[in-house]
C-alpha cells in the first residue's frame, strides 16, 4: 500500500485543531469557573481575584506603559541569557557527547550542577556582578544551559549505528560522520533541549527579579504580592505564561516539521 503525503498532511491538520478546540475549552471552563467562585464568595477576594478583574486590571497597566516597561525587562534579560546558554550549552554538550575524554573529564561535573538548585547560588551572583543586569543574566544562563548541555550529549552518544558503520565501509572519515550523520541526527534532541531551557530559563528570570531586581515582572509580581494586589500578580503571571506559551509551540511547530521531514525522506 502506497503511503500518501497529502492524507498525511490532511490528518495532522485536522489533529492540531482538535487539540488547539480542546485545550481552548478547557482554559474557558477554567476561567468560567474561577469567575463563578470570585462572584460567588466561594474565594476569599483577598487572596485571589477574577478573571474580569485581572483583564481589566491588565488593560490599565498597559494604559500607562507598566506592563510594557516590565515585559520588555523580562525579554532583554531572558533573551540575552538564553542565547548564551544556547551558544555556550549546544557546543559543550556535543563535546561531551562526542569526545570520549570529555565525557569521562566533564560529565561528573555537569551533572552536579544540572542537579543543583540555582537560585542558591544567585547570593552569590549579585556579589561577584552586582544587582543589575549582569547577576540576573548569570542566573537565567546558568538555569537554562544544562538541558542543552545533557540532550546534546546524549544525541551525540545515540547515533544510528547502522549509518555509522555504512560511512565507515565507504572511508568516511570521523570528521565526515559527524557533520553528515551526528549532527542532522541530533535536531530532535536540540529542540527538546531548546523547550526545556526555555522553560528553566523563564523561571531563571523570575527567581533573579525576585530576589533582587528593581523591574521586571518578576519584581512586579512580588511587590504586587508584597501589598495584597492579588490582580497585578495574575496579570504578571498570564503575561510570564503567554509568553512560556507562545515560544513552546513555535519549538512544537519546528519539531512537528523536522518528523514530517524524516517522513517525507522515508
Amino acid at each position: 500500500m502506497k503511503f500518501n503525503i497529502s492524507d498525511f498532511k490532511r490528518r495532522k491538520i485536522l489533529e492540531s485543531a482538535s487539540g488547539i478546540a480542546i485545550s481552548s475549552s478547557v482554559f474557558i471552563a477554567l476561567f468560567v469557573l474561577w469567575e463563578i467562585a470570585s462572584r460567588t464568595g466561594l474565594v476569599d477576594p483577598m487572596f485571589s481575584s477574577a478573571p474580569s478583574k485581572v483583564i481589566l486590571t491588565g488593560w490599565e497597566l498597559v494604559g500607562d506603559g507598566t506592563l510594557l516597561k516590565h515585559t520588555l525587562a523580562s525579554g532583554k534579560v531572558f533573551l540575552i541569557g538564553f542565547s548564551m546558554a544556547v551558544l555556550l550549552g549546544v557546543p559543550i554538550g556535543v563535546a561531551l557527547g562526542w569526545l570520549r575524554w570529555a565525557n569521562r573529564a566533564f560529565s561528573p561535573l555537569v551533572s552536579a550542577f544540572y542537579t543543583m538548585p540555582r537560585i542558591a547560588l544567585m547570593p552569590l551572583f549579585i556579589i561577584w556582578f552586582g544587582l543589575g543586569m549582569g547577576s540576573k543574566v548569570a542566573l537565567v544562563l546558568l538555569s537554562a544551559i544544562f538541558p542543552l548541555i545533557v540532550n546534546m550529549q546524549v544525541a551525540m552518544q545515540n547515533i544510528d549505528q547502522d549509518y555509522r558503520r555504512v560511512g565507515v565501509a565507504y572511508g568516511a572519515t570521523q570528521w565526515q560522520l559527524f557533520w553528515t550523520i551526528a549532527l542532522p541526527s541530533s535536531v530532535p534532541f536540540l529542540l527538546t533541549g531548546l523547550r526545556l531551557a526555555m522553560g528553566r530559563g523563564l523561571l531563571g528570570v523570575v527567581a533573579a527579579e525576585v530576589f533582587g531586581g528593581a523591574e521586571g515582572l518578576g519584581y512586579l509580581i512580588q511587590y504586587a504580592g508584597a501589598t495584597f494586589q492579588i490582580d497585578i500578580v495574575f496579570v504578571g503571571v498570564v503575561v510570564i505564561a503567554a509568553f512560556g506559551i507562545i515560544i513552546d509551540r513555535g519549538l512544537s511547530y519546528l519539531s512537528r516539521r523536522v518528523d514530517s521531514w524524516k517522513i517525507t525522506e522515508a
